[in-house]
């Protein structure tokens, strides 16, 4: 009885406390309002946009180098001059080239003289034309004499013929040295025996004659000259053939290769001879000179920078979060940490299809072109970009300070009966400032607590915890 009269007492007497504390509770919290910065949600247009800073660039940069050694003749450009395509920058003097750069001059005559006379000269054709007559001669004769060795025979009748006038020649030889030696032993000045001797050697050639026609007309051909009439055959078709298909190819003017030939030809002689000239690979402005007149230089010396300065971009880096938000044309607006006051407008002309792992980061680049450029912006500036990626006409807005953190959920705080109390919420589109409410128990008007008390286990403030 006595403990139940104690436990009832107990109890009596942390309700008092317990209605005690939460009444100076209330009261405190009552006596906070006025020390709580407020806001109210609104209903209005958003423009939602991704930051991120890069910086200026040309449209287009290059670097002149030489690409071979000698002394400059000439500069002829200078610092912030404009330019054209192909103007003349600076060239090397003569006397300075290489001997391969000084004799091309002497090729490049050469060359362009052989093409002009491939272009207007029949020379060559009618020079094909006459090898075509000739080849087809030579290969007639060749067929010929392979013919005349290779079948040559000889009738019984022209063999029986020699053999007789052999055997008469031979007669005529043995009666003229019987004759002979009748008056053999006589002196040499005697008319006698000078014709008896005269006659025998008569009669001697003409057996002579007699017996090589004879051997003539019963010898047959031999192998290795056949062999050789043979190969002087198909030499003289191969000649005829190759001076047919060089007639073919030139008949009708000269041939569509060999003009290409010759114009390359020229072609490299003409990039070897510009070797000693420094030309602008694009129209822009020279923004840096690095040599002088006089100077020595070789293959690699830079001597000019060019920018096309027409055109400026920056180049952003936007983390994987946001990059799926950015697409081409989205306009941009630009600030300068060098150019205080001054907005500039922009567009996204390329967004990256591969992003750059740095630091534990995916980034990817992002280019924007600059549309009202002028002069005080210069390439190599940092810019800060802020990427219009949409425009809500009408939504529900809260300021990015009110959202906090509560076990993981976003929140805002609304003020009821004069304390903060927490509503869940889904963000949407966001800006610097305000956020989208997608959803979430708030309506227009609605007061919002800026710097809820930490004993409500808040996030802290700033930009919403994405």
């Amino acid at each position: 009885m006595k403990k139940t009269l104690i436990t009832i007492l107990v109890i009596a007497v942390l309700a008092v406390g317990g209605y005690f504390g939460f009444t100076q509770y209330r009261k405190a919290q009552a006596a906070k309002v006025g020390t709580y910065s407020t806001d109210v949600v609104t209903r209005g247009e958003l423009t939602a946009i991704v930051g991120a800073t890069g910086s200026v660039r040309a449209n287009q940069t290059a670097f002149i180098a030489w690409q071979t050694s000698g002394q400059i003749a000439s500069m002829d450009a200078s610092i912030d001059q404009i330019v054209s395509t192909d103007q003349l920058l600076a060239s090397l003097s003569s006397t300075s080239l290489t001997q391969s750069l000084i004799l091309a001059r002497a090729d490049l005559i050469t060359a362009q003289r052989n093409l002009d006379n491939l272009l207007n000269s029949n020379t060559a054709a009618a020079q094909a034309y006459l090898n075509v007559v000739q080849a087809q001669k030579a290969f007639e004769d060749a067929e010929k004499n392979q013919t005349n060795k290779k079948y040559f025979t000889s009738s019984q009748d022209s063999i029986d013929n020699a053999r007789a006038s052999l055997t008469i020649a031979e007669d005529s030889v043995k009666r003229a040295q019987e004759i002979y030696d009748q008056f053999a032993n006589r002196p040499e000045s005697d008319v006698m025996r000078a014709n008896a001797l005269s006659s025998l050697a008569a009669a001697r050639q003409q057996r002579d004659r007699a017996l090589a026609n004879l051997n003539s007309l019963l010898a047959t051909p031999d192998a290795i000259l056949l062999d050789e009439a043979s190969a002087k055959v198909e030499l003289a078709k191969a000649q005829l053939e190759d001076a047919t298909r060089e007639w073919e190819r030139l008949k009708d003017g000269p041939d569509a290769n060999d003009i290409t030939a010759a114009q390359v030809r020229i072609e490299a002689i003409q990039v070897s001879l510009r070797l000693s000239e420094l030309k602008a690979p694009f129209a822009g402005t020279i923004t840096e000179v690095r040599s002088l007149v006089g100077d020595l230089v070789s293959p690699g010396t830079t001597s000019f920078r060019i920018d096309d300065i027409s055109r400026l971009l920056v180049d952003i880096q936007v983390t994987e979060v946001d990059i799926n938000r950015v697409q081409p044309g989205q306009p941009v607006t630009l600030t300068f940490d060098a150019i205080l006051n001054k907005e500039y407008n922009g567009k996204v002309v390329e967004v990256s299809r591969v992003g750059d792992f740095t630091s534990g980061l995916v980034n990817f680049t992002v280019t924007v072109e600059l549309l009202d450029s002028d002069a005080d912006i210069r390439t190599g500036m940092t810019a800060a970009a802020n990427i219009i990626v949409e425009q809500i006409p009408d939504a529900l807005l809260v300021p990015n300070r009110a959202v906090r953190l509560r076990n993981g959920q976003r929140v805002v705080y609304v003020l009821e009966n004069n304390i903060p109390t927490p509503v869940n919420i889904t963000i949407g589109a966001s800006s610097d400032d305000v956020s989208e409410i997608l959803e979430g128990d708030l309506a227009e008007g609605d007061t919002l607590v800026l710097n809820p008390p930490t004993e409500l286990n808040i996030g802290s403030g700033g930009r919403p915890p994405f």
